[in-house]
This record gives structure tokens, sequence and C-alpha cells, in this order.
């Protein structure tokens, strides 16, 4: 059955037809003010933690980086991909796609999100001390994922269903959910780290607890009959064609955050070997700081998103390249600016997590190391990020494993015999150089041939 183009709801029709340099405003602002209040709230995790519990407690947090990273692949392929596809289908005007988009990334995150619960809660302890746990770290990191694994499907149907709701037109509602769950995190941190004396177990409730009340807000929202894309009772079940284009899509993010994952249990494991567990935890505020600036960049693509995925959509190819430049402008002001403060100014961002001087002076150095290259890291994030926009899959996954895969997993495994922990942070301003250069050289070979 073909699906209507006259449907009187309102559609996000001003994605093919406002000026590109208002539409990105409109949408990047609030998905960059959303990622970089998401970032800040893990962020002041580690802060409370630091000032509450202790150092070794920032380290014993790093630690659980990875697992919190194969979490969010799982979270990403589905949630983005799931974006990616609802945006295509709305400048398509087919609006029962759509609809059954929603049930589907929905249906997706519960069942995903439960196994991945289940198989890591059962085999908690060997995980951590593969990723790089000491006898003096494993209790803070056990404590911590523990809770955060309890509410892992919470966490990824509150980033999902997020992801769905920017994409069918309206972003400051999305923002203004994150904007939610960090009020409340910021709140609740406190309250149960100090106040009610429960440590990093606090922290980690805090987050549950804010995610789980913006989640149902979220709900609330995509309940309302008025919306283009809302719950319908006969499109509760999985479509097969939907899931695999989801999965096709979102499996270049998903790769990405794997690939994360076994990058971070690498300079753990380095940082362990060569400067013991305060280097971990180093490491733990240099990621922190540097995800701040990431996110900002993330934020901008999640504006360029669907006016991107709606005008491929809609083939006005001339309105996608203008918001592909665009994007690659802003994004990399971003990340010279923040090569920019974590040059001159390490000590006293670092100094905002700890008061440990030993910590203070690792992160410090750190940071200015990983910063290096940072001035063209926008650039390959957005590139990387646009064939993933407009549904080209084969080319979002490879460029998603190039700087991981191909560049950065050699560099740690080679550089750091000869240079200690030296040799972990230069591994990463070599590969986001390396992985710059490849995504130059493909985007222009793919706008020459898309001439």
């Amino acid at each position: 059955m073909t699906e209507t183009k006259t449907v009187k709801e309102n559609t996000p029709a001003e994605l093919g037809t406002e000026p590109i340099r208002k539409l990105l405003l409109k949408y990047a602002v609030p998905a960059i003010i959303a990622m970089t209040a998401s970032s800040l709230y893990n962020i002041i995790d580690s802060i409370f933690i630091g000032h509450g519990v202790g150092s070794l407690a920032i380290s014993g947090l790093a630690i659980t980086f990875p697992l919190m990273n194969l979490s969010a692949a799982f979270g990403a392929m589905i949630g983005v991909g799931g974006s990616s596809i609802l945006s295509i289908f709305l400048g398509q005007q087919k609006h029962t796609s759509a609809k059954k988009v929603l049930s589907n990334v929905l249906g997706l995150n519960i069942v995903l999100g439960l196994l991945f619960m289940i198989f890591s809660l059962i085999f908690l302890d060997p995980i951590l001390y593969f990723f790089g746990a000491s006898e003096v770290t494993i209790g803070y990191a056990r404590d911590y994922m523990q809770i955060i694994l309890m509410g892992n499907v919470i966490t990824h149907l509150y980033l999902g269903i997020n992801s769905l709701l920017r994409a069918s037109g309206h972003p400051k509602q999305a923002m203004l959910a994150t904007f939610l769950t960090v009020i409340l995190n910021t709140a609740l941190d406190p309250l149960f780290i100090f106040t009610f004396d429960m440590g990093i177990q606090g922290a980690a409730w805090a987050t549950v607890i804010s995610q789980t009340i913006s989640l149902i807000w979220l709900l609330k929202i995509f309940s309302n009959k008025n919306e283009v894309v809302h719950f319908e009772k006969k499109f509760i079940s999985f479509d097969r064609k939907i899931i695999k284009q989801i999965i096709s899509i979102g499996l270049s993010p998903f790769l990405m955050n794997f690939a994360a994952c076994f990058v971070v249990i690498l300079i753990n494991q380095s940082l362990k070997k060569y400067g013991g567990d305060l280097a971990i935890g180093a490491y733990g505020i240099v990621n922190r700081v540097v995800f701040l600036v990431v996110m900002v960049v993330m934020g901008l693509n999640q504006g360029m998103q669907p006016i991107a995925g709606y005008n491929f959509g809609a083939r006005n190819i001339g309105r996608v390249k203008h918001v592909l430049k665009l994007t690659i402008y802003v994004a990399t002001a971003v990340t010279t600016l923040g090569f920019l403060i974590g040059q001159i100014f390490p000590t006293l961002v670092v100094s905002a997590f700890t008061t440990e001087k030993e910590l203070i002076s690792l992160a410090s150095d750190g940071l200015r190391l990983t910063l290096i290259a940072f001035p063209i890291v926008g650039f390959q994030i957005v590139v990387s990020n646009f064939f993933q926009c407009i549904g080209m899959a084969s080319k979002a996954i490879f460029f998603s494993l190039s700087r991981q895969v191909l560049f950065l997993i050699p560099g740690l495994l080679i550089l750091p015999n000869f240079f200690g922990t030296f040799g972990v942070w230069i591994s990463m301003p070599m590969s986001d150089t390396i992985a710059t250069i490849v995504a130059a050289v493909m985007l222009w070979q793919f706008l020459k041939k898309w001439e």
C-alpha cells in the first residue's frame, strides 16, 4: 500500500526549504547544548567522586569506561541508525514507515539492553580486571557498574528515544530532556555522595534516577497523537526490513564505540604497566575533558543529521553539500578552541577534578599531548558522521574503524614499549592526524564522483 503524501500533520518540511545556516543554527544549537550537558554530568560525576571519595576512586571510575563504551555501542547502533532512517523517511513523506521506526527502536533497545545487563553482571569482576582494575581499584569500579548496569535498559531507551525526538523535528525538546537529566544528576550527586554517605554508588544512583525521569517525559511526548511520529498499537511489532536498515546504518557508530572500548582497555593496561593506578586516573580525567569538546562537535553532527538526511531523501543534493561544508567550518573552530585551552590552561582544567598533586601533574601532561592534533579533528569527525547521515553505511563504517583500529591500536601496541606512558599519550594525536588525511582524500574523491 502506497503511503500518502498529503497527511494533514505537522511535518519538518522546513528542512527542505529554509536557509541552511538558519536550519543548522536551529537544530545544532539545542543538540550542542544537549550533548555538552550530557558530557557535563559525566564530568560532574567525576568531580564529586574525586573530591568526595578520593583520587583512586577516579581511577576506579576510569576502569569502567570500556564497559560503558561497549554499552553505548549497542545504544548508539539503535539510536543513531533509527534517527538516520527516520529523517530519510520523513524527507520521503513516508509517515507510516517513520512510526514503525519509533516502535522498532523502542523494542530493540529493551531487548539488547536486558541482554547486555545480564551478561555483564554475571561476569563483572573478570571483565573489570581485564579492563585494568587492580585490588585497589576493583571495589570502586564494581560498586559503580553494578548500579549503572541495573539501569542499562533505561539508559539505552533514554538515548535512543532522545535521538528520534531530535530527528523528528523537535531539537528543543530533545535539548530540554538532556537538561532535565543534568540538573537532576547535579542535584542528586552531592545528596547521595555526601549527605547519604553513599560514595561512588551515590553517583551511579544519581545517574540512573535522573535518566529514568527524563525517559518518562520523552515517552509522554511520543504518545501525543498530534505528532507526526507517535506510538500506535498497530505498529508495535518488529519489522525485519526496518531492523535491517537500522542496524546497517547503526553498525558504523556501534563499531566505533566497540573499537573505543578495546582502545581504552589497551590504554588502561599500558598505563597500569608503566605508570600505575594514578596514571589510569589521569587518563580518566583527560578522557572526560576531551569528551566534552568532542560532544560539542557531535552536537553539530546531530544538527546536521536531520538536514542532510531529509534533503538526501528529497534529492536536494546542493543543500546536502552546503550543510556539510558549514558544519566542517564550525567543527574546526570548536576543536581549535579546545586545543588552545588544553595547551594554555591544562593545570587549571585538571585541578577541578582533584587536589592530588601527582595526579594533577600526570593529567596535565596527558591533556597537552592528547590535544596536539585537535585543530584538525573536527573535520575528521564531521566527515565520518556525514556518510552515516545520508545512509552510506559502508563508508561510515570504514571511517569509524580507520582511526581506532587501523591507526590508534597499532600505535598503542608499539609505542609504549619504547616510550612508556609518553608512547600511550602520543599515540592518540598521531592516529588523529593520519585519520584526518584519509578522510580528506576520501571525501574529495566522493564529492568529485558525485559531481
